[in-house]
């Protein structure tokens, strides 16, 4: 039947799968939950299959309604796309731009770049969305997602935006009073702060350095009596004195160049942090999220206010 999707309803979907609830939606699209409810019903009617299953509290999409959705999703972005194209945008960029980060660097860079960038394209309407753990890449849910080292999927578009690294570092007094590792054996010894995040394994931290013409890696399983998925808070608790840190030198370039924290082992290298810039290979022609990339690769350039040597 032709009128079993009306274009209307696309936004409406999206805008709805992404809420959560019914009672979220309604918020979002300015109606009373009885009307997202009605219009529901109504595409379910056309459609002839449920799209949704409800509960009191929360909803979830049935397998049809996954369908709708990433198609809703896929066809919403080529007609933004269209219109950027036609319509002489790529000095204007427009339209919504949807951008996952994790929480600590989401904070303190993301949302402040984001600031900016809506200063210098108001037609672009941004959500900002901050998570502990990464989106899986294959989701659909966001335009651009800002990881921590190269993703393995060829699937999509990975734009490196900053070197980054991983250190290890702990205060001045810790070391004093527990001494201070001479190989990554030693940090058996030492109380080390956990964090949990991500897909990383957690409780294992991977040293690596090359002698002559190998390179010797090695897999160290740490102890210690503080864990955190924040990676604020375990950051305080190094300054704090209570043990080592394996820490992005973006989240403690300022304590290393005061001198709060040091980089302890600096000859051994750590798995690589880069940041980058991820989306769906159908995105690199939309001039938002291109300008959004951009952009971002100037902000962070900017922001790299504290080199730092780990020969030092």
């Amino acid at each position: 039947m032709s009128d079993t999707v009306l274009p209307a309803d696309l936004g409406f979907f999206s805008t709805l799968a992404s809420s959560g609830s019914l009672s979220a939606a309604a918020r979002e699209l300015g109606l009373t939950p009885a009307a997202v409810s009605k219009r529901l019903a109504q595409m379910e009617e056309r459609a002839g299959v449920p799209l949704v299953n409800r509960t009191t509290r929360r909803m979830m999409l049935t397998p049809e309604g996954e369908v709708y959705l990433e198609h809703a999703r896929r066809i919403l972005d080529e007609i933004d796309e269209l219109g950027e194209l036609l319509g002489g945008s790529k000095k204007h960029p427009k339209g919504l731009l949807r951008v996952n980060a994790t929480l600590g660097f989401g904070r303190s860079h993301i949302g402040p770049a984001l600031s900016r960038f809506v200063a210098q394209y108001p037609q672009v309407s941004v959500q900002l969305q901050l998570s502990v753990m990464p989106p899986p890449l294959t989701e659909d849910s966001y335009d651009v997602c800002i990881r921590f080292g190269e993703p393995p999927d060829t699937r999509v578009i990975a734009r490196r935006l900053a070197a980054n690294r991983r250190l290890l570092c702990a205060s001045p007094a810790y070391l004093a009073k527990r001494g201070t590792p001479a190989t990554p054996h030693d940090l058996a010894k030492h109380n080390c702060i956990g964090i949990r995040q991500g897909d990383e394994a957690y409780g294992v931290w991977r040293l690596s350095n090359e002698r002559g013409n190998a390179r010797k890696s090695e897999a160290i399983r740490i102890n210690g009596n503080l864990t955190t998925n924040d990676g604020e808070i375990a950051v305080k608790w190094a300054l704090d004195g209570h043990g080592i840190l394996m820490r992005a030198e973006w989240d403690i370039n300022e304590y290393l160049a005061d001198g709060r924290l040091v980089v302890v082992l600096p000859e051994y290298e750590t798995p690589g942090a880069d940041i980058y810039a991820v989306y769906a290979q159908r995105h690199q022609l939309s001039t938002r999220i291109r300008a959004f990339v951009d952009f971002l690769a100037i902000e962070l350039s900017k922001s790299r206010q504290y080199p730092v040597d780990r020969n030092t």
